[in-house]
């Protein structure tokens, strides 16, 4: 690994009044100045290109019981260094990525009370990230935060990608809107039917917020290295335009236990003037620690398909083996049930996943609903709702096991918790351990519905605790976690690589509920994917639910928009997510899916425009292969496709997969074509796409 390390120091020790110290980007486009107020108030601005993008923004806390860390400080030192290093992340969408800042430290002590605060800045060329620390202090030592004080100030009525400010879901649907707008949208954009909702009371958002000035400035507001701490909401003010940091409260309304010689998460400011660095900034990932595994040997991409969409299709299938709904763990005979003949976690059933899988290269089945205590339907007041370690009587584990080894294919466990978090610690190394004994190296875990301990919010600190406590005792069982309904992602999985995937957004299976927007993938990669990889299992070909029986529903995307998201939705971990006779009827369309990789050695951001377009081109990690992917938000309108990535000189063969002359996403959505064109790195491709459609390109 390249690693170049440059530091020097300006240390200034002073007692009163401080002059603004400045940081600019390695690059210089990015000026960060802080200063303390007439107050003692800790105050930051930010610019792009000497424009303002955060005007004077106060920092700090207040503790309880109104103690204020905010106000009242002094300077007493103040250190610059800079770093430029390059690291390889394990799985992602570039095999190397730069680390390269400049850093400013500012140490902070009130008059009165010696209580001690330090912000740390970091500066990079795409972005800026700080932090507070609470160094060990003899008159602080453990303490609870009332608030954080953190404001970000901006310049105008920027436009906004947003969902509401909620402390237990992601899975809203995404308003785009003015700031003075989004009051009298919030109404209808939170009343939707979730599992879990608690919904802010104020004005507020959920982060990755991501904005577009009226001026082009593209801004996104999260958080990086989320660990024994709050998640981070934004309030919103649509009078002054100003947003601040809102954290998730627990059961008795405390925002986080704190023992000094700690640090907070990173709050992060991603900006540029042109949207397509905005995807591809590593910022966040960089401010996460490296990884913390010595052997990553076994932690690898998967490719899987499941026993899961037929639950949301309407044809019958269920999660319980029964329709009893008086069981007991531990203590119901399950084998003495009556079964309800509609339980697809059946061994012959599964059996045909698999050899549906081995037979087209798929690494992995995903198998919900194998284990007991699905009948509950009082499971979200019921704390001991299932056994992570006994099946249903109709499915095998051990002659499963070994059917899917001899396949060389994968079982990926299921988890769902309900959200009942105590039970599930309390019988999660007795689920790990069943897992190796039975060749399991991935799990998916659930959090549907309000959080036992009653009162906590998926989202505060003591989940956040419980997400990582789960990917590291994964890790030491070789184990991979894809987290659904989790508290959305902050650049963890360079530090746990392991935990390879979330969904914490509003994921495919919606398109059979409530349903998705066509420029819901669009914004996506501008906001819940700024954190991490999202596991949002596309890859539906048939989108008339109607086919099946009673649902009325439609998918919102053509056929061929269902390829490119393999593409433009970054993840390891991808789903073929709809049922094998629909890929064996569009055999010709699914060789995409077949083909597509999931870990780059390169990637290019070709087009991007939040909620209306994005083209990314990948090159497959170590192969002299590429994979285009292309979509757009409900308007027709053609991609310019540019080849100059591909090496020069050489000619290739592209395969297309675009939509059809009368593709449309509600009236002709199966309509595609598929065609062979030889390009190279002069090709530049005019590629017309359909309403909420796409184009899917593989190159070799």
């Amino acid at each position: 690994m390249k690693n170049t390390f440059f530091s020097c120091f300006f240390i200034l020790f002073l007692v009163g009044f401080v002059t603004a110290q400045d940081l600019k980007s390695p690059n210089g486009n990015l000026t960060m100045k802080f200063h303390l107020d007439q107050n003692g108030t800790p105050v930051y601005t930010l610019n792009f290109k000497q424009k303002a993008v955060i005007q004077e923004s106060k920092m700090g806390f207040v503790i309880k019981s109104d103690i204020l860390l905010n106000s009242g400080f002094q300077v007493a030192e103040t250190k610059f260094q800079s770093e430029n290093s390059t690291w390889k992340p394990v799985l992602g969408e570039q095999k190397e990525i730069q680390n390269q800042y400049n850093e400013l430290k500012v140490d902070l002590v009130q008059e009165k009370s010696k209580r001690k605060m330090s912000i740390y800045f970091r500066l990079f060329n795409d972005g800026l990230g700080f932090r507070y620390e609470f160094p060990v202090q003899d008159n602080l030592r453990h303490f609870i935060i009332q608030e954080e004080t953190t404001e970000f100030n901006l310049t105008g009525d920027h436009k906004l990608f947003w969902i509401p400010g909620d402390y237990d879901t992601n899975e809203y649907s995404y308003s785009t809107s003015k700031i003075s707008e989004m009051q009298s949208l919030v109404y209808d954009a939170t009343h939707v039917p979730l599992a879990a909702q608690t919904t802010i009371k104020n004005l507020a958002a959920q982060t990755p917020l991501m904005l577009k000035t009226n001026e082009g400035i593209y801004i996104n507001i999260h958080e990086a290295a989320l660990k024994n701490f709050p998640a981070m909401c934004l309030n919103v003010n649509d009078k002054t335009y100003s947003l601040s940091s809102h954290l998730v409260p627990d059961a008795v309304g405390n925002k986080g236990y704190i023992q000094t010689g700690s640090f907070t998460p990173w709050r992060t400011i991603v900006v540029s003037d042109d949207a397509r660095n905005i995807l591809s900034s590593k910022m966040i990932l960089n401010l996460n620690e490296p990884c913390a595994f010595d052997d990553v040997s076994w932690i690898k991409p998967v490719k899987y398909i499941g026993v899961w969409w037929e639950y949301f299709t309407g044809g019958g299938s269920t999660w319980a083996y029964s329709d009893n709904q008086d069981v007991v763990i531990g203590k119901t005979d399950f084998s003495k049930l009556k079964p309800n003949n509609t339980h697809g976690a059946n061994t012959k059933h599964v059996k045909e996943y698999i050899d549906f899988a081995s037979l087209n290269g798929f690494d992995a089945v995903l198998v919900e609903g194998w284990n007991e205590g699905w009948e509950d339907n009082t499971a979200f007041k019921k704390e001991h709702i299932y056994s992570f370690t006994k099946a249903y009587p109709d499915f095998n584990v051990k002659e499963l096991s070994d059917y899917a080894t001899k396949k060389n294919v994968k079982i990926i466990m299921h988890h769902e918790t309900t959200s009942s978090v105590s039970e599930y610690e309390r019988q999660l190394k007795d689920a790990l351990t069943f897992m190796v004994d039975n060749n399991y190296n991935a799990v998916k875990t659930g959090y549907v519905g309000p959080i036992i301990p009653r009162g906590e919010h998926h989202d505060g600190q003591q989940m956040v605790n419980h997400y990582t406590y789960v990917a590291k005792e994964a890790a030491k069982h070789k184990i991979m976690v894809d987290s659904h309904e989790a508290v959305r992602p902050t650049g963890l999985h360079r530090t746990y690589p392991n935990w390879f995937a979330q969904e914490s957004a509003r994921g495919t299976e919606f398109e059979s509920m409530e349903g998705i927007h066509p420029d819901h993938t669009t914004i996506l990669p501008f906001t819940r994917l700024m954190g991490g990889p999202m596991d949002y299992t596309p890859g539906i070909f048939q989108g008339d639910l109607s086919v099946y029986g009673e649902k009325k529903n439609k998918l919102s995307t053509t056929l061929v928009k269902q390829l490119a998201l393999y593409v433009t939705m970054y993840s390891p971990l991808q789903m073929a997510a709809d049922l094998p006779e629909n890929y064996i009827k569009f055999n010709d369309a699914f060789q995409f899916i077949k083909d597509v990789a999931l870990d780059w050695d390169e990637t290019y951001i070709l087009e991007a425009e939040p909620g209306d377009y994005i083209t990314i081109a990948r090159k497959t990690k170590g192969k002299q292969e590429w994979f285009v992917g292309a979509i757009t938000d409900e308007n027709s309108r053609t991609a310019l496709i540019d080849f100059s990535f591909l090496p020069a000189g050489k000619n290739f063969t592209a395969t297309i997969y675009e939509d059809g002359k009368t593709a449309d996403y509600k009236t002709n959505p199966q309509s595609y074509n598929i065609r062979k064109v030889t390009v190279n790195s002069k090709t530049k491709l005019k590629q017309k796409l359909a309403s909420s459609g796409g184009a899917a390109i593989s190159i070799k």
